[in-house]
């Protein structure tokens, strides 16, 4: 019996303790409604329940520029018969000069050195990308080694 009784006086004291505390959020969610209402009121005034405009200025939505590679556009599209490099963008088609005047295959170094980048991973592992990119669209193609050629 004497178990019971201390376990329902415990029980009882958490009980009170927590009443206590949602009563304390429940005063500080009501105050925050009343300066909600206060705000509401305001804005209702200064825009006459919302048919005037509050003087809150809207921005204008930027022009979108369609250039290749935004919205799902190719940065080198498919090779096709009678099709140049100038349907390449400007960086693509500098790539494709330094592999064509090359003496013979060329690696992705030789070609960062040419854009005139360093000769570190950082610098030649995105041209490696680049360039795997025109030999996937048969503009290029690549060899066993690594090397670069012109088809």
């Amino acid at each position: 019996m004497v178990d019971v009784l201390t376990w329902t006086i415990e029980r009882r004291m958490r009980l009170a303790e927590r009443a206590e505390l949602l009563r304390e959020e429940l005063a500080e969610i009501d105050a925050e409604l009343g300066r909600l209402e206060v705000v509401f009121g305001q804005w209702a005034e200064a825009t006459d329940g919302g048919r005037r405009p509050s003087g809150i200025v809207e921005p204008e939505a930027e022009p979108v520029v369609v250039t290749p590679g935004a919205g799902g556009m190719r940065l080198v599209p498919d090779r096709e018969e009678g099709m140049g490099v100038e349907a390449l963008t400007p960086e693509y088609r500098r790539i494709m000069e330094i592999v064509a005047k090359a003496s013979g295959p060329v690696m992705a170094k030789d070609v960062a050195l040419a854009l005139g980048r360093e000769n570190t991973p950082a610098m030649v592992e995105p041209v490696r990308g680049q360039l795997r990119k025109p030999c996937d669209r048969g503009r290029l193609t690549r060899t066993g080694s690594g090397r670069y050629l012109p088809r």
